[in-house]
C-alpha cells in the first residue's frame, strides 16, 4: 500500500481494463442521463457528431473510477483518504460499445498538508484510454494521501 512518500512527481502509470457494451451504456443514460444519442444507435444516429450509441461522458467518468477501485487492495488503501476533488476535466472523443478503456495515472504535485499533520496532497492527471493509446478522457484529481507513520 503506497503511503504520500511513495508517490513522485512525473510517477506514471498505466492499468485497467473495462470493455464498453452497449447494454451499460444504455442502463446508465436511462438512469443518469437520458439524452438520445445514449439511449440508442438509432438516436446516436441522428446526431451530427456521434454517429451511432455513445456512452455519456459522466459514464466514461464513472467507469474510470471503477478501473480506479479496482487498483486497489482488497478491502481498500488504508493511506488512501478519498479525493477533495476533480479539476479539469474533459471528454475528449465519443466512447462507444466495443471500446476497451485502460487509464493512465501522472502524479503532476505532491505536497504536504500545511495544516493536517500526518496528510499529503496529490495531484494526479488521468487519461482514460481507448485501445490502450487513443485519449478519450482527462482529469486531474486532488487526492488526499497519509503520511507514513512513524
Amino acid at each position: 500500500m503506497p503511503w504520500f512518500e511513495d508517490y513522485q512527481v512525473g510517477q506514471v502509470r498505466r492499468f485497467g481494463r473495462y470493455e464498453v457494451t452497449a447494454q451499460g451504456v444504455v442502463d446508465f443514460a436511462r438512469r443518469y442521463d437520458p439524452q438520445p444519442f445514449h439511449l440508442s444507435e438509432e438516436g446516436g444516429r441522428a446526431h451530427p457528431y456521434f454517429g451511432g450509441l455513445t456512452a455519456s461522458g459522466w459514464h466514461v467518468t464513472a467507469m474510470a473510477m471503477a478501473m480506479l477501485v479496482a487498483e486497489m487492495p482488497e478491502g481498500g488503501d488504508p493511506a488512501a483518504l478519498g479525493a477533495s476533488g476533480i479539476d479539469e476535466l474533459r471528454w475528449l472523443k465519443p466512447v462507444k460499445p466495443g471500446d476497451l478503456l485502460s487509464l493512465e495515472t501522472e502524479v503532476i504535485d505532491a505536497r504536504l498538508s500545511e495544516g493536517r499533520p500526518g496528510l499529503g496532497r496529490l495531484q494526479v492527471r488521468t487519461t482514460v484510454l481507448r485501445q490502450g493509446d487513443e485519449p478519450v478522457c482527462r482529469f486531474t484529481a486532488l487526492v488526499m494521501v497519509r503520511t507514513r507513520p512513524s
